[in-house]
């Protein structure tokens, strides 16, 4: 049977923001992942009442929000947007005060990356009309640096430490640029043969904690594993299965440093086939042992 790749379910985070996060003149207030599948309840109802809408009356947000959906299609709409189809590698802009709906197809499900913040910081780029809401869909391509920032201001939420909405605010002005730089400027106008490399390395972001088959993952595709494994090394310098091995082992890295999880917990999570198996890679790959680098990266030897 098939595998389901890019399926990891639910994961958000509401902040609290104190005064002093106000000064700085950007705040997060919610940063999260939603892997909706075919045929799912939507929107999920974990959410708190601020948050949580029907599809059919919508809802109005206090925040700016930025979307931005990497697997399925759906349907976006606002007060200033007739009914627009949305899909991979497009995001939704959405502004505060104002009304809008959205949702993913039944027949398809969709992934959704999402971030809402505020402040007048993000007042003033408003103002000046970097952003829109004559313009609220925008075509970015699949794009794996910016699934990292997401990724990376759902770390930086769920550690929640000193400063954390400070490095989150740098993260929002990260993908605000980046999203402006790829759909106004066109500077990164990506061609069908990198969408498929960019999709494929999404995937592997998106499993981290799995196993991925190079030539599954080529055949889901609808592209030749012989022409993918060469295309993909062509492209990011990495056989597809070398490269998803550097990401495990970054993963890997992380987690030793961050969690207090025991070296054979890391290697079942990260799937490796046996905790020797890891320890060995991992040295062979760093020159240190997983008890070392922890030491090292905590800076406690």
């Amino acid at each position: 049977m098939a595998k389901n790749y890019n399926d990891l379910g639910v994961e958000f985070k509401y902040l609290i923001v104190n005064d002093m996060d106000r000064k700085f003149g950007l705040w997060v207030n919610t940063v999260g992942f939603q892997a909706i599948q075919p045929n799912s309840p939507y929107p999920v109802k974990d959410h708190p009442s601020g948050y949580y809408f029907n599809i059919q009356k919508g809802r109005v947000l206090h925040e700016y929000q930025i979307v931005y959906i990497t697997k399925g299609r759906g349907l976006f709409s606002s007060d200033t947007t007739p009914e627009k189809q949305v899909c991979k590698g497009r995001l939704m802009v959405l502004f505060p005060g104002q009304w809008h709906t959205y949702q993913p197809l039944q027949q398809t499900g969709w992934n959704e990356y999402y971030i809402g913040f505020e402040g007048p910081m993000v007042d003033n780029l408003i103002k000046n009309a970097f952003l829109t809401k004559d313009n609220q869909i925008l075509e970015v391509g699949l794009n794996e640096e910016l699934v990292t920032l997401f990724s990376r201001a759902i770390e930086i939420a769920e550690n929640d430490k000193i400063s954390a909405q400070q490095y989150l605010s740098g993260i929002v002005l990260h993908i605000i640029g980046m999203i402006l730089s790829i759909s106004k400027n066109k500077i990164f106008e990506i061609g069908d043969v990198d969408q498929k490399i960019e999709q494929a390395k999404i995937i592997m972001n998106e499993n981290v904690f799995k196993n991925i088959d190079p030539e599954e993952l080529a055949m889901k595709l609808n592209i030749s594993y012989s022409w993918f494994r060469k295309v993909f090394k062509d492209y990011t310098g990495y056989a597809p299965a070398k490269y998803f091995q550097e990401l495990k082992l970054r993963k890997a890295k992380q987690l030793l440093v961050e969690t207090s999880h025991s070296v054979k917990e890391i290697s079942f999570m990260l799937d490796y086939k046996s905790t020797e198996h890891f320890f060995s890679l991992f040295k062979k790959r760093t020159g240190f042992t997983p008890l070392e680098y922890r030491s090292f990266g905590r800076g406690t030897e």
